[in-house]
């Protein structure tokens, strides 16, 4: 059950878990929220491992999901990651947006890489 002292990021993963525990499929949204999450708490790692969880459950990403994996990695200043993600995405043709580059110049910037 989801714990009331628990974090927002940690109480996301266990209804994660309990999706998969009752076989609930995880879809591009289950996705996009649970990155978001780690997002807004500056855990960047955390949300690169639920994009390669995501590869490996072979559930489509969205422009919405690198966006936010993008913004996690701006958060904490991880420019290198940020521009590769950003590389994957021109790479796959996806339609990159002003957020997208925004959050990666910004990481730039945060990573006195400007």
């Amino acid at each position: 059950s989801l714990e009331k002292g628990g974090s927002v990021s940690e109480n996301a993963l266990l209804l994660m878990d309990v999706m998969k525990i009752r076989r609930v499929r995880y879809d591009t949204i289950t996705f996009n929220a649970a990155i978001s999450v780690h997002c807004e708490s500056g855990e960047w790692k955390e949300a690169l491992q639920l994009l390669g969880v995501m590869a490996e459950s072979r559930v489509d990403s969205s422009i919405i999901t690198s966006c936010a994996a993008i913004t996690a990695c701006e958060k904490t200043g991880e420019w290198s990651n940020a521009l590769k993600l950003c590389s994957r995405v021109m790479e796959t043709n996806a339609k990159a947006d002003i957020v997208m580059f925004s959050a990666a110049i910004s990481a730039c910037e945060k990573g006195d890489r400007w």
